[in-house]
């Protein structure tokens, strides 16, 4: 039936691409009319005249959710299903097994397994695949299947899964499971104060404060705010934790849109916590949204220096609106600008490339800080201080994506074996035998060059003769033989990817934070810098 439904969403998909992208309302409401009643009409021949069964309710949920996959990946359609998950995440609280689950066509991938939780104590591990709940195949159930391992309390849920080729089962008693925003902090020497805020759930601002407190209670005169991973949250959590660290109605957020309502200024309401403290801000390529509004705003303001790598780039703003029966429409309404007047978005999805992509911003605008830095807008939250081994590029990311760094550290796993984080240690000859694993494993990824010289091979020029092209396929030929180099070119890079995938599966993430502290190189060079007032004076001025 999934194949079916596949091939012919495709009338549907059109029709309400017609409405969604016919101009405002008002001056548009005969078009609109017409575009529902085509639609309207469709719909219902369709599921009364098909040859085979149809299921209405699964039909508009994908004939939905792929109109609006040709808008951003933000604005989506959230079904009953989708709409609680969306005020889990929120709230930081469900009842589960206590564990981040990839889901994949045909099964479950534990990504990892919470300490102390349900899937932790029934011996489930990073990699495990879980291929059966109760008594339904994963393969076989259309929707996430990772849904099915949330319910109530105490109940239990038997589930079979594959390890390293053999198939076990486990039965597993749900809890309830708190998901912190701030899942570690710890005192780095005896005056550096170091926080790990990991979301930006309802939680943010309190465990943030909370945490200061008390790291300022144990000597801390400096502080490390590490955003590194946080893909965001709550625009309300991220003002109130710059708030933090600046004065009573100062201007954070400033949203711009079509609607006039939307048009707000976002300012601090409460009284700081901290307005003298020296701060750096840890950032990195998965820092994102309100992550980039912390930090864009306290390196607008010149209250911090932010450390680390490009952000993400996400300067578009949601809300949640209310449908009928209980779904809702989360729409893309604004784009946000930080204090300096800038826009940090990185991607144009309204102009794609010819593959249907959106294009990376090229061209950026200058803007001042208070102090009269210049900041640059379209790319993210550039750092003052760039961190190497916290950069991403293409192999790097390729080698996330496909699973391949994930995959040698399940295997890395079962072949070694360390008693404590100050035993770990990855050698030159691990990072030898993960070349040689990668060179086994079947992926791919393209360059911005290799991109280049294949759209040229591609075009159909009279101008480019035979000897022309060759020359081209041979650049093309130097540029793949120059990313097999790139596993050595990048070895800093991938080995800390290595090293934090690897250390996770020992000692679970607080280990992976305890061993950052001594290791870690965006945190040594911020305790570094902060214990030089001076050279952290300089960067703010």
């Amino acid at each position: 039936m999934k194949k079916l439904r596949k091939k012919h969403l495709l009338i549907p998909v059109l029709a309400f691409a017609i409405l969604f992208t016919t101009t405002s309302f008002k001056s548009d409401f005969f078009e609109i009319a017409k575009q529902i009643e085509i639609f309207t009409t469709l719909f219902k021949e369709l599921n009364m005249n098909y040859v085979d069964e149809t299921n209405p309710a699964e039909l508009m949920d994908s004939a939905i959710k792929n109109m609006l996959n040709e808008l951003d990946p933000y604005t989506r359609f959230l079904n009953e299903q989708d709409v609680e998950g969306f005020k889990i995440r929120n709230a930081g609280e469900y009842s589960g097994i206590g564990a981040l689950v990839r889901s994949y066509d045909d099964k479950l991938l534990i990504v990892e397994p919470y300490k102390d939780y349900p899937a932790d104590k029934a011996g489930l591990k990073a990699g495990d695949e879980i291929i059966q709940i109760g008594d339904i195949m994963v393969s076989d159930f259309d929707d996430n299947a990772s849904e099915l391992l949330k319910g109530a309390n105490n109940t239990e849920v038997t589930i079979k899964f594959n390890r390293q080729g053999e198939t076990k089962t486990a039965a597993i008693k749900r809890e309830g499971v708190e998901v912190d925003a701030v899942p570690y902090y710890h005192m780095v020497g005896e005056k550096t104060g170091y926080i790990v805020l990991s979301r930006f759930n309802r939680k943010a601002s309190s465990q943030t404060k909370s945490a200061m407190q008390d790291l300022k209670g144990q000597g801390a005169e400096r502080l490390i705010l590490d955003l590194r991973g946080n893909p965001g949250g709550l625009l309300s959590e991220a003002i109130n934790v710059t708030n933090l660290f600046v004065p009573k109605g100062e201007l954070i957020v400033t949203t711009k849109s079509k609607v006039k309502k939307f048009n707000q200024e976002y300012k601090t309401k409460n009284q700081p916590e901290d307005l003298e403290i020296p701060l750096v801000v840890l950032v990195n390529g998965s820092s994102a949204s309100a992550s980039e509004i912390v930090s864009g705003g306290l390196q607008d303001l010149d209250r911090a220096v932010v450390m680390g790598a490009r952000s993400f780039g996400k300067g578009l703003v949601q809300r949640p609106l209310k449908l009928t029966y209980g779904t809702q429409l989360k729409v893309t309404i604004s784009r946000y600008f930080t204090p300096s007047g800038r826009c940090i978005q990185s991607l144009d999805y309204w102009n794609r490339d010819s593959e249907g992509n959106a294009v990376r911003n090229s061209e950026f605008k200058e803007f001042k800080t208070r102090n009269g830095r210049i900041v640059e807008d379209g790319g993210g939250v550039m750092p003052d201080v760039e961190i190497a081994s916290t950069k991403s590029n293409a192999l790097t990311d390729a080698l996330v994506q496909n699973n391949v760094i994930f995959d040698f550290a399940t295997d890395f796993y079962y072949n070694n074996t360390f008693d404590s984080t100050v035993d770990f240690s990855f050698s030159s000859s691990d990072y030898n035998a993960f070349k040689s694993f990668t060179n086994g494993k079947d992926f791919s990824f393209k360059t911005e060059t290799e991109k280049l010289l294949e759209e040229a091979l591609n075009k159909d020029d009279s101008l480019l003769g035979a000897d022309v092209q060759n020359k081209y396929k041979d650049l093309l030929l130097a540029v793949n033989r120059g990313k097999i180099a790139a596993l050595d070119s990048y070895e800093t890079e991938i080995s800390k990817k290595l090293e934090d995938e690897i250390i996770k599966r020992y000692f679970y993430r607080d280990g992976l934070y305890d061993y950052n502290l001594t290791h870690d190189d965006a945190i040594l060079t911020a305790v570094e810098l902060l214990s030089n007032s001076n050279k952290y004076n300089s960067i703010l001025k």
